[in-house]
């Protein structure tokens, strides 16, 4: 206020001017007659105005969106939607290339559930699957926890368990392919000595590559969290664990649903470190889903529709298992 009682700053009438009408309630002003005068609020010209830039840019957008889509929506039908298609329709032919394609009807995906070798490799990929999402979710959670502690050099841990994931899978492959045969050495055996090494050995691999990324997303969950809700809890005697089980995991549920879905799938889908490592041996033992495919398709002659009949029930198979696990982990996600 100023030296006289009865009238208002210059610098205060300008603030309550620069206020929005959403963030302070305007207030009647005395003006210099000691009359009141209603300040502030936004003008029915300006709202007007507003309103119809925003329906001119609604109407823009709708008539250029058709222009942004069309490059991204061909692209996705040339290298997507028209191979897949093509792809369904060859897994009901004998061919070897595209042009000579002849028609055998439903032959070729009754060959697959006559082939030991796909068998094998369906129960090998779903044992395979299991442990991976298990080991690499706890793994990652567990370390995620431990790096939102508070402990010193988190930012370091964390970029150097992020670090494998940047390599690719061949190269991955052959390095702990080396690694382990060397320790294997030592006892008489390698990884091709027995389908349980190249198991564990692909499981190994498997987790330290990804972990570090699934502790990124997890970290990012537990940020999230609340921190006046943990308090809370702890004022009410909740166990550190209590407040795990109770609170914070059921927060980090949109975290889960997304490792879930990308450790699953990366299971389901690993090809090129089974390849590196093991290369299905001994005996296409540890062949996965991925692997048994191209070898039926490039390794068998005349068995292409075979391999491309796998690849159709391989994809919906994996699809399937996905869709079904994103809808029961989306209904226990809750909102912060």
């Amino acid at each position: 206020m100023g030296e006289r009682g009865g009238d208002a700053s210059p610098i205060f009438i300008q603030e309550i001017w620069s206020a929005s009408a959403h963030d302070i309630p305007m207030h009647p002003m005395p003006d210099d007659a000691g009359h009141a005068v209603k300040r502030g609020g936004p003008c029915p010209k300006t709202m007007d105005s507003n309103k119809e830039r925003r329906t001119a840019m609604q109407k823009s957008m709708k008539r250029y969106f058709p222009i942004f889509v069309l490059p991204t929506l061909a692209a996705f039908t040339v290298a997507f939607l028209y191979p897949f298609i093509i792809g369904i329709y060859l897994s009901f032919t004998e061919f070897t290339t595209v042009k000579d394609a002849s028609w055998v009807g439903i032959s070729n995906y009754k060959k697959i559930f006559m082939d030991r070798n796909f068998i094998n490799a369906l129960i090998f990929t779903v044992k395979f699957t299991i442990v991976s999402v298990v080991s690499i979710n706890t793994l990652g959670f567990l370390l995620a926890y431990v790096l939102t502690r508070g402990i010193k050099g988190t930012n370091l841990f964390r970029t150097v368990f992020f670090m494998p994931n940047l390599i690719g899978g061949i190269v991955l492959g052959y390095v702990w392919q080396l690694l382990l045969n060397g320790i294997l050495a030592r006892f008489g055996v390698t990884l091709s000595f027995s389908a349980k090494y190249g198991f564990w050995g692909l499981v190994i691999l498997m987790n330290w590559q990804l972990i570090g990324y699934m502790m990124i997303i997890y970290i990012a969950g537990l940020q999230n969290v609340p921190g006046e809700m943990i308090e809370a809890a702890r004022i009410d005697g909740a166990t550190r664990f209590q407040i795990l089980k109770q609170i914070m995991i059921p927060m980090v549920m949109p975290s889960f649903t997304i490792c879930l879905f990308l450790t699953l799938t990366n299971s389901f889908k690993l090809f090129d470190q089974n390849l590196a490592l093991t290369a299905g041996g001994p005996g296409r033992q540890t062949s996965m889903l991925a692997l048994d495919i191209y070898s039926t398709f490039y390794g068998r002659v005349g068995w292409e529709g075979v391999g491309q009949a796998k690849a159709t029930v391989f994809f919906l198979m994996v699809a399937v298992i996905s869709l079904t696990q994103l809808t029961l982990t989306r209904r226990k996600e809750v909102e912060n």
